[in-house]
């Protein structure tokens, strides 16, 4: 079976239930992210996403979280798969946290583009009337300051423009620590999701309320 195929099985397994959780009064949030978000190197329990939603759950808090991140995924491609990731036809979630531009960085394309495929995507989710929360990324010390710069001033730049919550770094408190992250020094392991859990949780938590 091939790789596009795969994830066109596994997205449409993902979606399905959006419609459905919609009419049953399920706060729906999607997680929109790339490997940092799908849990690569873990298992789906120990992912971010799923850590938050049980988090919230023991709460009271009556809510499900579709995890659709997708390993290698860059702005563009979450760009040109949005639509499918919101359920297409079944009706939007009430609110998506996007994290994306990792994979843009490590592969040192433009901050140029990668600020108009964040622009897009929040342009389109704001149409919708959706909530979101934009999670920030830094980019590597090894493509200069001015890279750094610019990629780090976008999400700034966008979360004021769309006027959306905005959380400064998907991996703050987790970065460059080696007992919090895989042997590659990139992808976090259960501890680091854990702890991004934490710290994104109560920036969910406002958007719940609002």
């Amino acid at each position: 079976m091939t790789l596009l195929r795969r994830l066109t099985i596994a997205l449409a397994l993902t979606l399905l239930p959006l419609s459905a959780l919609a009419q049953s009064g399920v706060t729906t949030i999607v997680a929109f992210g790339d490997s940092l978000t799908a849990g690569y190197g873990v298992t789906k329990n120990e992912s971010w996403p799923s850590v938050l939603a049980r988090s919230l759950k023991s709460s009271g808090q009556n809510i499900r979280i579709v995890n659709a991140g997708v390993s290698g995924d860059t702005t563009a491609g979450g760009r040109a798969r949005l639509a499918w990731s919101l359920g297409g036809a079944t009706g939007a979630p009430d609110i998506v946290i996007v994290a994306l531009g990792g994979n843009d960085a490590l592969r040192g394309l433009s901050p140029e583009q990668a600020r108009q495929n964040l622009d897009a995507i929040l342009t389109e989710l704001n149409k919708k009337s959706i909530r979101v929360l934009l999670a920030g990324m830094l980019a590597p010390p090894n493509l200069g300051v001015e890279y750094q710069r610019a990629f780090r001033a976008l999400y700034r730049d966008l979360a004021t423009k769309h006027k959306v919550a905005f959380y400064p770094f998907i991996l703050d408190g987790v970065a460059a620590d080696p007992a919090l992250n895989q042997p590659d020094g990139i992808h976090p392991n259960a501890e680091g999701h854990a702890i991004i859990a934490a710290r994104i949780e109560p920036y969910v938590r406002a958007l719940l309320k609002k």
